[in-house]
């Protein structure tokens, strides 16, 4: 495995392991406390690498996505994906996955999450 994927997926755990605390601005200050949630969704109809980073760019747009670190290209490909579950669902992202266009037709959404 090259070692910026060593190095990234290292960071996706420590964020996954840790707790990340939010202020509120109001007359009392609230704190809102959300921990960082990992998923590893597979990946259908991945063919080459710019797929991987079209998919991950998507993916990191969203709102509350800390990282998004696909492994290898396959018939399914894994990606690594750490998020803060009060800003963005699992089910937002799979919808990002899915809704990302083809790199040989951008007509095309041919990616499909394994569930």
């Amino acid at each position: 495995m090259k070692l910026s994927h060593i190095f990234a997926l290292a960071i996706t755990f420590t964020l996954a392991s840790t707790t990340v605390t939010f202020a509120q601005s109001s007359e009392e200050k609230t704190e809102i406390t959300a921990s960082t949630k990992t998923i590893s969704p597979k990946v259908k109809g991945i063919t080459c690498s710019s797929d991987l980073k079209t998919i991950s760019a998507n993916v990191q747009k969203l709102e509350g996505v800390n990282a998004c670190v696909p492994g290898k290209t396959g018939p399914t490909t894994q990606f690594e994906i750490a998020f803060n579950p009060a800003l963005v669902s699992e089910q937002d992202i799979f919808t990002a996955i899915q809704n990302t266009a083809g790199c040989e037709d951008p007509n095309d959404r041919p990616y499909k999450v394994k569930q």
